[in-house]
């Protein structure tokens, strides 16, 4: 692996409000080619890290660092080194499935042969060959989902931020999702996943952070964190809930 981290969050503390961060020093990386799990309980302020990582919040003290740049220093680069997949899809109604993936493929400056290529392998994996031409008003909650995974995929950068993908997904589709993920991983890319289905991602992430009340209470490889929670051979379900229990 590189000396040089893909995504360093440093000492980041922030919130909606200056007078009430959500987030207190929270400090973790990526490396080039690793999957990351972040976890937490519903309000543990995993949201609020990516909205930062992503550029859509400024911290109040700390910060974000992509690719050996900040969003300040270099905004085109740090952006471009980056995709996100919302928990909620959010496309445009009177798009077709196919020009969502045209225009994700433009956004990041991907060439015509690449976007072909790239786009027919998506659409077959995630069996929305028929659907391609199809509206996004007319598709499902799961499709939805479905598209906007594929227009992350199809940009290929160097870092994905992944929220909760799994919601709405059939199991094919769960399964399709993790399976790219690992190649993409395998590639060289890097993925910051945020899951609560935590029995699921145990065996695809390579490392994790557990965020509880806007801190990082443990973070490491599986056997890692079980040695923090004093739980060796432990299941990442059992050795989570004994950490946010135990944090309370």
């Amino acid at each position: 692996m590189s000396e040089t981290p893909v995504l360093q969050v440093e000492e980041l503390s922030g919130g909606y409000s200056l007078g009430r961060p959500v987030l207190h020093d929270v400090e973790f990386e990526v490396q080039p080619g690793e999957m990351v799990g972040l976890i937490g309980l519903n309000g543990a302020g995993k949201s609020t890290t990516m909205k930062h990582i992503l550029g859509l919040m400024t911290p109040h003290r700390g910060g974000v660092v992509v690719q050996g740049k900040t969003r300040d220093e270099s905004p085109e680069a740090y952006q471009s080194s980056l995709a996100f997949v919302p928990e909620s899809p959010l496309l445009y109604e009177e798009l077709t499935v196919r020009e969502h993936l045209e225009f994700a493929a433009r956004a990041y400056n991907v060439g015509q042969s690449d976007y072909l290529q790239r786009s027919e392998r998506l659409l077959k994996l995630f069996n929305m060959e028929e659907k391609a031409d199809s509206l996004s008003m007319h598709l499902s909650k799961g499709m939805k989902q479905k598209v906007m995974i594929m227009c992350a995929f199809v940009a290929r950068p160097p870092l994905y931020i992944i929220d909760e993908p799994f919601l709405g997904l059939d199991p094919l589709g769960i399964r399709s999702l993790l399976d790219f993920m690992l190649e993409m991983k395998q590639s060289g890319s890097s993925i910051l996943l945020s899951s609560h289905i935590l029995s699921t991602i145990e065996n695809y992430c390579d490392r994790f952070i557990v965020l509880h009340q806007g801190k990082v209470i443990a973070q490491g490889t599986l056997h890692q964190i079980a040695q923090q929670a004093n739980m060796p051979g432990a299941s990442l379900e059992n050795i989570f809930y004994s950490l946010v229990k135990d944090g309370e």
